[in-house]
């Protein structure tokens, strides 16, 4: 007997992301119990009975939902709808981020917290917060999640004084006298993230829904946040904590999470990890969080743990194999250790106490060397799990942002199936800055994502929001074009790719990371219906930027309508 269809698509161009098929296209799609049910308007124009919805694509593009890779929900929220917003529409100069600071209204804990400034646009940020407000503290965290500043009164309530010492990984910026400026940098920043009140449940959780909704509305079912746990007060804006872990469960049990979220654990912060705060991480049970809850796996789980293996150019922390920047400085490791090799070391036994765990790594490295080393150990680490059988290493480790990897990275990444998770909107953003500081030879290499797609290495694009927008839209643009924002780019940059090969990326490249490929990622009979119609065709790449006007008309998720617009 045939099954009816809920729900038909007609007169779209259905881009399916079929891995074995990756060109198969199709015009009509069905869908029946929130997975997908038939493709192609024969098949589909069967599935339609008395009670199918049947919805006119009139000539749009049809394509998975959007799975972002590395979105950190939880800080995304609050820099949205949270904080005192200082991004450079709001506050174009630091003239304008001074004067909001003063006029905002402290919240009930009595603490003025904002987000957003932009050094690349703004310039130096020392010492511009240090007398604003005189008694109430100020905290202040920029795009990156890699810098804070505070005023004189947060300093206080944090004891850092002039004779506050450096931590691994971290950096309090100084005055030529020795006295903190209140620009805090890395590991550093949670000198004054763990002492703050937490972010109460009562402003969380409405910024949490508000931001599904807008990621919806922008295609997006998908998403990994990339740190939440115990040491969340040494990442981003310190929000993704242990209780917005358990938010999260709380939003899955009650039916009101209709994103698809995986979440890596943070155990140490952007600066001094070792095995030993991983280890007592791992035997803490707070992997087991969403067991015995009734909730489903495919819509919330917890896949592994983040480490923290270097930091950025811009702040001089990058492990590169070359010196770069006005320091001239090669940076090293931010694990703990005295020396290059005592760190590396200690890398190492970190991945195998997470491989051995049977969970995911998920290792933030923007340095070759730091890229490197981190192959390395987890290659070592992994060495043996492979499943029997399978191609396909078990435990599926990945390296994040992995900005510069060389010929012979890339292969073995490719040969031991090691994932790699980046971010062209950042270079895209970021870029002029980065030129400056890396030269333009070494920039030219960044991110190379056409060497990743030809090694054959399981790679994804993601937005790092709320470092940049999480519209997926602009970070494919930015992946055909790699420009900047002073700079068209190349037509003949080696490292580009085309639009749809972006589109995979954020589609059934991120699945694969997700160990969702079997369920979502393509527009498949048999996969879950996570889909997104927009109101134009796919551009060619030569006019990629007309993907920014394509208006996201409908998204599902499990075949649940979460977005449709008016028009």
């Amino acid at each position: 007997m045939q099954e009816l269809a809920d729900l038909v698509i007609v007169n779209a161009s259905v881009h399916t992301m079929d891995p074995a098929k990756p060109d198969r296209m199709s015009d009509a799609l069905a869908i029946r119990d929130g997975r997908i049910l038939a493709l192609g308007s024969t098949d589909t124009a069967r599935a339609v009975g008395p009670g199918t919805v049947v919805v006119d694509a009139a000539g749009g593009a049809l394509i998975p939902a959007i799975n972002d890779a590395h979105l950190h929900f939880v800080s995304a929220a609050m820099a949205a709808f949270g904080y005192v917003r200082l991004d450079p529409s709001i506050a174009p100069d630091w003239a304008a981020v001074v004067d909001i600071i003063n006029r905002a209204p402290a919240g009930e804990d009595g603490w003025v917290r904002a987000h957003g400034w932009d050094e690349v646009l703004l310039g130096p940020a020392s010492g511009y917060l240090l007398d604003c407000r005189p008694g109430t503290p100020v905290v202040a965290f920029d795009r990156t999640g890699h810098q804070l500043l505070a005023n004189s009164e947060a300093l206080r309530r944090a004891g850092i004084t002039a004779a506050t010492a450096d931590i691994d990984g971290g950096t309090v910026v100084r005055a030529g006298d020795g006295s903190p400026t209140g620009l805090l940098q890395d590991g550093a920043m949670q000198l004054v993230s763990k002492m703050m009140p937490p972010v109460p449940n009562a402003t969380l959780r409405p910024a949490l829904l508000q931001l599904q909704e807008q990621l919806h509305s922008l295609g997006i079912t998908s998403l990994t946040d990339p740190g939440l746990g115990p040491a969340s007060a040494g990442l981003m804006d310190g929000a993704g904590s242990t209780a917005a872990l358990e938010l999260l469960g709380d939003l899955a049990a009650d039916g009101e999470l209709t994103l698809r979220i995986n979440v890596l654990m943070l155990f140490a912060g952007t600066g001094g990890a070792d095995a030993k705060a991983i280890d007592e991480g791992l035997r803490s049970g707070l992997a087991n969080t969403y067991v015995n809850r009734g909730i489903d796996p495919e819509q919330l789980r917890i896949a592994g743990v983040k480490i923290f293996a270097d930091g950025i150019p811009r702040s001089g922390t990058a492990w590169m194999s070359e010196p770069y920047g006005n320091a001239c400085t090669h940076g090293h490791l931010v694990i703990q250790g005295a020396d290059d090799a005592q760190r590396v070391a200690e890398l190492h036994r970190i991945l195998r106490l997470i491989n051995d765990s049977g969970l995911q790594a998920g290792v933030h490295a923007t340095g070759d060397a730091a890229t490197s080393a981190a192959v390395e150990a987890i290659v070592a680490a992994a060495d043996g799990t492979a499943e029997a059988g399978s191609k396909v290493a078990g435990n599926r480790h990945y390296i994040i942002h992995g900005a510069f990897t060389d010929t012979e990275t890339l292969a073995t990444m490719a040969s031991h199936h090691i994932g790699y998770s980046t971010n062209p909107l950042i270079r895209e953003e970021a870029g002029d800055m980065m030129r400056q500081v890396l030269g333009e030879e070494r920039f030219s290499r960044h991110q190379p994502l056409h060497s990743a797609l030809e090694a054959g290495v399981h790679f994804n694009l993601a937005s790092d929001a709320p470092v940049t927008s999480p519209d997926w839209r602009r970070t494919v643009a930015a992946a055909v074009r790699r420009a900047t924002r002073s700079t068209p780019g190349s037509p003949g940059d080696p490292e580009r790719i085309t639009g749809l090969q972006a589109l995979a990326a954020m589609t059934i490249g991120a699945a694969w990371q997700d160990h969702a490929e079997h369920f979502k990622g393509a527009l498949i009979p048999g996969m879950a219906a996570d889909l997104c119609l927009l109101s134009n065709p796919w551009p060619d790449d030569e006019e990629i930027e007309k993907l920014l006007d394509a208006e996201v008309r409908l998204t599902l998720s499990g075949g649940r309508i979460v977005h449709q617009s008016n028009s």
